[in-house]
Formats: structure tokens, C-alpha cells, sequence
């Protein structure tokens, strides 16, 4: 199996081994790794996003990590042309890009082209997720529901962040989210890519999970907190919503013991890791999945 002609794409939940897999799998097909991880793209959130960190690079090149401050708007849409830059560059160089990551939007824009959404004014997304708080998750979902029919097909009230959004959107558009998919297109072909889909049976990686927050609290991950408080970053940009500034925050409000706080945590992660693999199973069905304890197996076919 000859990947070095292709776009490698792979995902998977949090702490499933991705980017160790990537770095094997770079020396295999002399390739070069590109995040697609909305958190580990910003430079004060090291410990917390899991960032690969340099000396596990292995020599193997590593692009679109830790670039951009926090204080910065970073968005699906600048991820999309910074990437497409680092493809065109390491294709120039005849070297393979491999792309990694467990930002679903990420590869969706990529494999499927970007959403042309017009700007909503922050007021509007303000004034939509103070209903949201008002409401419920439960009954906002239903009153999605009723605004926009197609958002039943797709999302699930849980899905806090989707549905918030499926329903600003079509506030304030009149047209649905999933409309505004159908009508996009990317720039790719599908026989461009190699997609890979990272499957790690949900009680390792709950283990796996505790074991990494456990690991980022040692490492520093409270003082990455109070530095990222002093930079009075606003609640609503992406990066105030990293699992542990929350919860760090309350542990240093004397609101939570310690034991609490990496519970707390944990339970964060595992939640996020659940819905990643959601997103995964319905939206990467043409994604070839491979078992985690299959990995080295895989590699040794290539």
C-alpha cells in the first residue's frame, strides 16, 4: 500500500494515540504532519490542548502548532487556507502531508469544501445563547426543532455547541446550517485523500483519559490557567472554552479540592471524547477505521 501520492487524513477522540501513530507513520512514507486540532493551534494552551510536544517529534517536521494567540479570532476558515498552503508546500518539497487531528469541521471543511455563513454581530450570538441558559439545553433543542425541522436529523441536544449554532444561523440567515453545507465544495477530489479513523474501545480510553489529566495537572497545567486568566480573554472565543480553564478556575476560587478538579476534568474529556466519536460515525463513513491495537499492524502492511 503506497500512501506517499495521497493526502493522509487521520482523526480520532481525544488520548486515542494519534499523534504518536502520525510520527510512525511519517517515517514510513517520508511525511510531514499538519495539526487539525482547533485547541493545540494556540501558543498558551501547551498542557491543556496536548500538544505534541518537541522532543517526541522525532525529527518528522510539524506545522500549524502553537502559532496563534489567544487573544486572536482563529476560525475554521483561516484554518482551511493556512492548510492548504502547507499541502501545496510539502507536495513541492515531494514529501506527504499528513494531517491530524480531532476537530471534525476541520476535515469537513477540507473533504467537503467551506460554508460561506455570513457574519452574525456578536450581539445576536449573545442574545441567542443567553436564551439557551435561559432554557435549557432540552427545551432550546425543541424550539430548534420547531425553527428549523432538518436540525432533528443531524444534531442531538447535548450537542450544545451545534445546536447553538444551528440555531443562530438559521435566526439569522432563514436558512438551515445543513442547507448551507449541501450548497459547498471543495477544492479536492475525494481520490485525493487517505482517511483514517482512529477506533479505541471507549473503557482503554476512558483509562487512557484519567491518565492524561492526571499527567497534565503534574506538568504544569494550573500555572498554563492563571497565566491564561491574566489575559482577560473574552468567554466566547474558542479558546476559553478548553477543558480545565473552567475547572481550574473554580480550584483556585477554593470551589474544588484537587481530587475534584481532576475528576472533573476527566469527566470533561471523556464527554468530549464521546462526542467526537459521535461526530465521526455520522459524518466519516467512507473513513477506513482502524482498530487502536491494530495500528502496528497496519503499519507494517505499508
Amino acid at each position: 500500500m503506497d500512501l506517499r501520492s495521497k493526502i493522509v487524513l487521520i482523526y480520532g477522540p481525544t488520548a486515542s494515540g494519534k499523534s504518536n501513530f502520525a510520527i510512525k507513520l511519517a517515517k514510513k512514507i517520508n511525511g510531514e504532519i499538519v495539526n487539525a486540532d482547533s485547541m493545540q493551534v494556540y501558543k498558551e494552551l501547551k498542557i491543556l490542548s496536548a500538544r505534541p510536544l518537541k522532543k517526541e517529534y522525532s525529527n518528522i517536521k510539524h506545522h500549524l502548532y502553537g502559532f496563534q494567540s489567544v487573544k486572536k479570532n482563529f476560525s475554521t476558515g483561516d484554518w482551511l487556507k493556512l492548510v492548504n498552503e502547507k499541502i501545496l508546500d510539502i507536495k513541492k518539497r515531494k514529501k506527504t502531508p499528513i494531517l491530524v487531528g480531532g476537530t471534525g469541521l476541520y476535515f469537513k471543511a477540507l473533504t467537503e469544501g467551506l460554508v460561506n455563513i455570513p457574519n452574525i454581530p456578536i450581539k445576536f450570538r449573545t442574545s441567542v445563547r443567553s436564551l439557551h441558559k435561559k432554557l435549557g439545553s432540552k427545551k432550546f433543542f425543541l424550539k430548534l426543532i420547531k425553527l428549523d425541522p432538518l436540525s432533528k436529523k443531524y444534531l442531538n441536544f447535548t450537542d450544545t455547541q451545534r445546536v447553538i449554532r444551528s440555531y443562530e444561523v438559521k435566526s439569522f440567515t432563514k436558512k438551515s446550517i445543513f442547507d448551507w453545507f449541501k450548497s459547498t465544495k471543495s477544492e479536492y477530489e475525494n481520490n485525493d485523500f487517505y482517511k483514517i479513523y482512529i477506533d479505541y474501545p471507549r473503557a482503554d480510553l476512558i483509562k487512557q483519559i484519567n491518565y492524561r489529566t492526571q499527567n497534565m495537572i503534574k506538568n504544569g497545567a494550573i500555572l498554563e490557567v492563571k497565566k491564561f486568566i491574566k489575559l482577560k480573554v473574552p468567554k466566547l472565543r474558542t479558546p476559553s472554552k478548553a477543558i480545565g480553564i473552567k475547572e481550574i478556575r473554580e480550584y483556585l476560587d477554593k470551589k474544588s479540592e484537587m481530587l475534584e478538579l481532576i475528576e472533573k476534568i476527566s469527566i470533561k474529556t471523556r464527554q468530549y471524547a464521546k462526542r467526537q466519536s459521535t461526530w465521526g460515525r455520522g459524518n466519516m463513513l467512507d473513513w477506513k477505521k482502524i482498530k487502536s491495537d491494530s495500528l502496528n499492524k497496519f503499519l507494517k502492511k505499508i
